[in-house]
C-alpha cells in the first residue's frame, strides 16, 4: 500500500513551478516578483476596503 505518493507529487509539482517562476528573479520584471507585487496590491485593496465604516 503506497502512503503519501500524493504529498510527494505535490511537493514536485510545487517546487519546479517556484523554480519555473523564480528562475528570472535578477532583474525587477520576474513573474514571480510581479506575482507578489499583484497579490500585495490585491491585500492592500481588500484591507482597505474592510476598514471603511458601515
Amino acid at each position: 500500500m503506497q502512503r503519501g505518493q500524493s504529498s510527494v507529487e505535490y511537493g514536485v509539482v510545487c517546487a519546479a513551478l517556484a523554480f519555473a517562476l523564480g528562475v528570472g528573479m535578477l532583474d525587477d520584471s520576474s513573474v514571480l516578483l510581479e506575482l507578489l507585487r499583484a497579490f500585495r496590491l490585491a491585500y492592500e485593496k481588500f484591507s482597505f476596503a474592510i476598514s471603511l465604516p458601515i
